[in-house]
C-alpha cells in the first residue's frame, strides 16, 4: 500500500510580528524620553488673547514695500544708524512682495544686523 504524504502546511509564525512590534515599542519609548520634560512648576504664557500687533521693536514691511518703525516711515539705513548691531525683527504684511522682503533683509544684514527674524502669525486651525 502506498501512502501519499501531503506536504504539511507550514503555519505562519506570529513570533516575528511580535518581535517587530516589541522593537517598535522599545524604540518609541526611548525616542519619546530624549527631550527633557518641562519643569512641573513652570506656567507657560497664554497668548490666546493677545492683540494682533507687531512687537514694539520691529520694523513693519507694508504691502506697498515701504518700511515703518513704531508708526513712522523709515528707511533701513536710518533704522540701523540709530541702533547697535544685533538681531532685527521685521513684520511683513501678508500682501507684501517676497522679493521686497528678501531685498530688505539683505540690506539690513549689510548694514550690520547680525540676523533678521521674520515675525509671522500662526494660522488658527
Amino acid at each position: 500500500m502506498i501512502r501519499y504524504n501531503r506536504p504539511r502546511r507550514k503555519r505562519d509564525s506570529t513570533i516575528a510580528l511580535i518581535n517587530v512590534v516589541f522593537l517598535m515599542l522599545i524604540f518609541f519609548l526611548i525616542a519619546g524620553t530624549v527631550a527633557t520634560p518641562l519643569d512641573p512648576d513652570l506656567n507657560l504664557v497664554d497668548t490666546s488673547e493677545l492683540d494682533g500687533r507687531e512687537p514694539p521693536d520691529a520694523l513693519v514691511l507694508h504691502r506697498d514695500g515701504t518700511l515703518s518703525f513704531r508708526g513712522t516711515p523709515i528707511g533701513p539705513e536710518t533704522y540701523m544708524a540709530g541702533r547697535d548691531p544685533g538681531p532685527v525683527r521685521i513684520v511683513p504684511d501678508r500682501e507684501a512682495s517676497g522679493a521686497r522682503l528678501i531685498e530688505v533683509t539683505g540690506e539690513l544684514r549689510r548694514l550690520g544686523a547680525d540676523s533678521v527674524f521674520v515675525v509671522t502669525e500662526k494660522a488658527l486651525e
